[in-house]
């Protein structure tokens, strides 16, 4: 079976490289490190496919370095949202993990089931309906950041928008899209801003939460570059901030809160890890049920209240993510 599983479902390694994904050149070191993370996610994806247990499958990622532990669950929830989608026995693999040994990284592991949604090309509101109403829209951003890598061309540089994705996913697929800026474009903040600068407007704010996700959550660049990236946010400083803000409370849940995590909270959010994350955990209670504008957004919304310029009388329900008709938005293309 075991062998079954990785004739049907096996990566190379190799796809986490730079010279296979054909992205551009970059600092040999912020290379290494990119490359390196990618295949920590392929390590969880394909330790997945080795175990039958999911005791076992816990133990074979706990032996992952703790700082990139999360990027291997986020692999292993591909993995086994692939399995239950195309394997005829046993279709609750994913859930039974999550709610499971996986429960501390359930943000990674609804991250990695995007992967799944998108490799598959399959529909979303069906699976939405059964996952957590509030992060199970991180599987949208696993669906966006999986298009931005693997289709970089199409979805960054040509700006395509899967057909199939509808509504307020779409603005959760450019916050994934976002973070995928940060491995395709090398970590290099000048050309991520350049890059985002070539979308249409109303794709910016989303695309800045993505990157400032990535910049505290994978890291690899020193301070200095992490305040040109504050600086070249210029008006959507609050999304970038409320990215790292996810960062770090996703961080701090599983205890592996990383150097560059405290560097992106203090520069971009002005505040220490524990701080910034806290205001994700305030800010998530009493969020109203969906409605026009999804409690997911709602959440974003009132973390960036956090963040607004001095003396900016908008507050969280004014802010510059304001409901709008995003998805009919003729500014953005489909696949």
């Amino acid at each position: 079976m075991k062998k079954l599983r990785a004739r049907i479902f096996g990566i190379s390694l190799e796809e986490a490289t730079f010279g296979r994904r054909g992205f551009p050149e970059c600092d040999e070191r912020l290379r290494l490190r990119l490359e390196s993370i990618g295949k920590t996610f392929l390590t969880g994806y394909l330790a997945a496919l080795d175990v039958d247990g999911h005791d076992d499958l816990r133990r074979r990622l706990e032996e992952v370095d703790l700082e990139r532990r999360g990027f291997a669950y986020e692999g292993a929830g591909m993995a086994l949202a692939l399995m239950d989608m195309l394997l005829p026995w046993k279709r609750n693999r994913w859930r039974t993990f999550v709610e499971g040994p996986a429960a501390a990284h359930d943000y990674m592991m609804n991250v990695g089931l995007g992967w799944a949604l998108a490799r598959m090309h399959r529909r979303v509101e069906r699976t939405l309906e059964r996952l957590d109403p509030l992060i199970g829209w991180l599987a949208l951003d696993g669906y966006g950041f999986h298009e931005g890598y693997f289709k970089w061309k199409s979805v960054i540089v040509h700006h395509h928008v899967p057909s199939r994705l509808k509504g307020y996913a779409r603005r959760v697929f450019d916050q994934g899209v976002g973070r995928s800026l940060w491995f395709v474009e090398g970590a290099d903040v000048r050309r991520i801003a350049h890059t985002i600068g070539r979308f249409p407007a109303a794709r910016h704010a989303d695309l800045w939460a993505g990157v400032g996700l990535a910049s505290a959550y994978a890291g690899g660049t020193d301070e200095e570059a992490i305040r040109l990236l504050a600086e070249l946010s210029g008006e959507h400083r609050p999304a970038l901030a409320q990215g790292v803000v996810f960062a770090c409370e996703t961080r701090r849940k599983v205890g592996n809160i990383a150097t560059h995590t405290a560097l992106a909270s203090r520069v971009i959010c002005g505040m220490p890890v524990e701080t910034a994350a806290d205001i994700a955990i305030e800010e998530r209670e009493k969020l109203p049920r969906d409605r026009e504008l999804p409690a997911y957004e709602v959440w974003r919304i009132r973390i960036q209240s956090h963040f607004l310029p001095e003396g900016d009388g908008r507050g969280a329900a004014t802010s510059h993510l304001q409901v709008q008709d995003y998805h009919d938005s003729r500014s953005v293309p489909n696949e």
